[in-house]
């Protein structure tokens, strides 16, 4: 009887004593389809986000590593989100191989002018080991693959809309201005004074007006020393040249002339031989930049609504 009750006791001490042990090296925290999150997979995460080492900053929403610290509840819903991701590479089978991985290694490493080896030096003087970093490429590498196909690709940042974002911020700048290929009749002052080079403008306006032909009289009037066939001055854009001669031709159509214009080099009559309206430069400048910012900011809306929805049609069990 008393050797009954000592194997008791020990069967007893043995049972609470591994279901004691059991609790203290880990804790589901939670379940996520096929995978748990468990309490030391928090801790090394919480670490880690301590120590500013490399997390995927895709889950942070555009905020910054640190609203991560000391916030147990951020760290384990980043986790979970993770796990989450971790299930679609699996059901969409982008799991990538060594190689792959290797290779990813290989370009970073050239990218930076630094062989692999001291790649990983550095990367071990950081407290990182080659095979966190294998891992931590191979993650990159198919979330990446996993974004680019349920994401990236379906989201369309069109001219137009680029356009209207350009004229948001900027009310007083116009996407698109006036390009103007023009021809003038120049009337120098230096020959007999500025009066009378006036008068032999308004002369020839009369013969315009009356319907002669405009390359004909510019042949036979123009002053201008690098006068060249029909009187043909170029092509520009608004704001490109003389104020006087823009203002004189802005509400001109192709084919109409304007009065007598006067400049610092005499007086003009010009035709307006094409009028179009063409990119403004200074929108070219911008545009890659602004596309760039609303496509990034239509991925973090797509993204997270993509993983809300995901969320939703997983099994997540969170054990409090």
């Amino acid at each position: 009887m008393k050797f009954f009750l000592v194997l008791s006791l020990s069967i007893s001490s043995l049972f609470l004593s591994s279901h004691s042990y059991a609790e203290i090296v880990d804790r589901i925290l939670a379940v996520v389809n096929t995978e748990i999150v468990t309490e030391s997979d928090l801790k090394n995460f919480a670490k880690k986000v301590s120590q500013g080492s490399m997390i995927d900053d895709l889950l942070l929403f555009g905020q910054k590593q640190d609203t991560l610290k000391n916030n147990r509840t951020a760290q384990l819903n980043y986790l979970i989100d993770e796990r989450i991701l971790d299930s679609e590479i699996k059901r969409l089978n982008l799991s990538v191989t060594i190689e792959r991985v290797e290779q990813e290694i290989r370009d970073i490493a050239k990218r930076n002018g630094v062989s692999r080896a001291d790649l990983m030096g550095a990367l071990k003087s950081q407290g990182m080991t080659a095979s966190e970093y294998q891992d931590f490429i191979k993650t990159r590498i198919e979330r990446q693959s996993l974004i680019e196909q349920e994401i990236s690709s379906k989201i369309r940042v069109s001219d137009e809309d680029v356009m209207a974002q350009y004229i948001r911020s900027n009310p007083k700048n116009e996407a698109g201005i006036y390009e103007y290929t023009l021809a003038h009749i120049l009337f120098n002052p230096r020959k007999g004074g500025a009066l009378a080079a006036k008068e032999r403008a308004e002369s020839v306006l009369k013969k315009l007006r009356a319907g002669e032909s405009f390359e004909t009289l510019a042949e036979q009037n123009s002053e201008d020393p690098q006068f060249t066939n029909g009187g043909v001055l170029g092509t520009f854009k608004a704001g490109e040249f003389k104020q006087e001669m823009e203002s004189a031709i802005r509400n001109l159509d192709a084919g109409e002339i304007s009065n007598v214009v006067q400049t610092g080099a005499g007086f003009h009559i010009i035709k307006v031989l094409n009028k179009r309206i063409v990119t403004d430069p200074r929108f070219e400048k911008e545009k890659e930049k602004i596309r760039a910012v609303l496509f990034e900011n239509a991925f973090q809306k797509h993204f997270k609504n993509w993983l809300e929805t995901k969320r939703e049609e997983s099994f997540v069990r969170i054990n409090q």
